[in-house]
């Protein structure tokens, strides 16, 4: 079997796979970039067919290429898609697609990446698959009737693919409120979840964004407001500009947390519901079983253990677009150029160590 050498894999050409890659060609670096879709921007194109950003335009954009729209423009889901795929060319990034990772093993000298038929080897491998992986359902969808159809926000498209009656959304963050508010122009629906809070779209004439973006970038994980805002954060996010008034006027029925099922009926706070359709808007886990190195790279949790997106017991191994990696905004696509930069001069550094004198 053909085996290929690189200094550098990239596993992942979304948002963070590819700012690090930009890093990386700034650097004058030997990389590659392997993905699994056919195309740069296809995992965007596969969310919902309304789904918009809820951070503007301005606060939008890669390394070294700004969102191209008006800066209070909130970019819809193919504009996204569009960006990357024209990032990706702008700035000729050596992408592989429809090259699904396998495995990341270690050979005691190098990291072997197994792809298909395809056996890659490299010092250093950073991880950008970013944190919406494994699509998270409570254990009481198993319990809920067959009668129910179900449907992560992973699968949701419109309101026109699914079966007629009343939808019941569980998870009350911004995709859960979106979602709602789409279905109940077509449908009753019950929105079911706590309370997350809500900031306001504007604040004196100007956009929330400008407002928050400088602090949020600014409060590191290392910051005492940083470490506040991320345990305020693990409750939920708050709902952007979207006032409770705008879901009640939209006909939606505010309910508990999904508890229990009783007779495969969900049920909400000890009321029993009737849904037709439940849409699970409750995140994502970690999936890293891929991930087969000898040295430990996982907490109990199943996330990787680092500082800074630089694995703390895998040398060489750095991951880039974790949540809260060094930022609030490490996840968000015009947050993740600056953990991308950092990760790319660690890379550097270790490859220019590696090279014999």
């Amino acid at each position: 079997m053909r085996v290929e050498r690189f200094d550098t894999i990239v596993i992942g050409a979304g948002q963070a796979g590819l700012a690090v890659g930009h890093q990386l060609a700034e650097r004058d670096l030997d990389f590659v970039i392997l993905d699994a879709e056919r195309a740069v921007g296809d995992g965007w194109r596969r969310r919902w067919d309304s789904l918009r950003l809820f951070t503007p335009a301005a606060y939008s954009g890669l390394p070294g290429m700004p969102f191209p729209a008006p800066a209070s423009h909130l970019p819809d889901r193919d504009e996204v898609a569009d960006y990357l795929a024209r990032y990706a060319e702008r700035f000729d990034l050596p992408i592989r697609p429809e090259t699904r990772v396998e495995s990341l093993g270690w050979d005691g000298e190098r990291f072997v990446v197994r792809a298909g038929s395809m056996t890659l080897e490299a010092s250093t491998v950073v991880v950008a698959t970013g944190p919406f992986q494994q699509p998270h359902v409570p254990a009481v969808g198993a319990r809920l009737s067959p009668d129910v159809h179900q449907r992560h926000s992973s699968q949701y498209r419109s309101p026109f693919g699914l079966p007629d009656g009343p939808v019941l959304v569980v998870g009350a963050g911004n995709s859960g409120a979106q979602i709602a508010l789409e279905l109940a122009r077509f449908r009753k629906v019950w929105l079911a979840g706590r309370e997350t809070g809500r900031i306001p779209r504007r604040l004196l004439g100007r956009d929330i964004y400008d407002w928050l973006w400088p602090v949020l970038t600014r409060a590191t994980v290392n910051t005492r407001l940083g470490r506040r805002l991320r345990e305020r954060a693990r409750r939920g996010d708050p709902l952007v500009g979207i006032p409770e008034r705008q879901l009640t006027d939209a006909g939606i029925v505010r309910v508990g947390r999904l508890t229990e099922e009783r007779g495969g009926l969900p049920v909400c706070d000890g009321e029993v519901l009737h849904p037709r359709v439940v849409i699970w808007c409750t995140g994502y886990e970690p999936d890293y079983r891929w991930i087969q190195l000898p040295m430990p790279v996982l907490d109990e949790h199943g996330a990787p253990r680092h500082r800074r997106g630089v694995a703390t017991d895998a040398p060489g191994l750095y991951f880039v677009g974790l949540r809260f990696q060094h930022r609030l905004t490490s996840a968000l696509i015009g947050g993740v150029g600056a953990d991308a930069e950092f990760i790319a001069e660690q890379v550097a550094r270790r490859c220019e160590a590696l090279v014999p004198v």
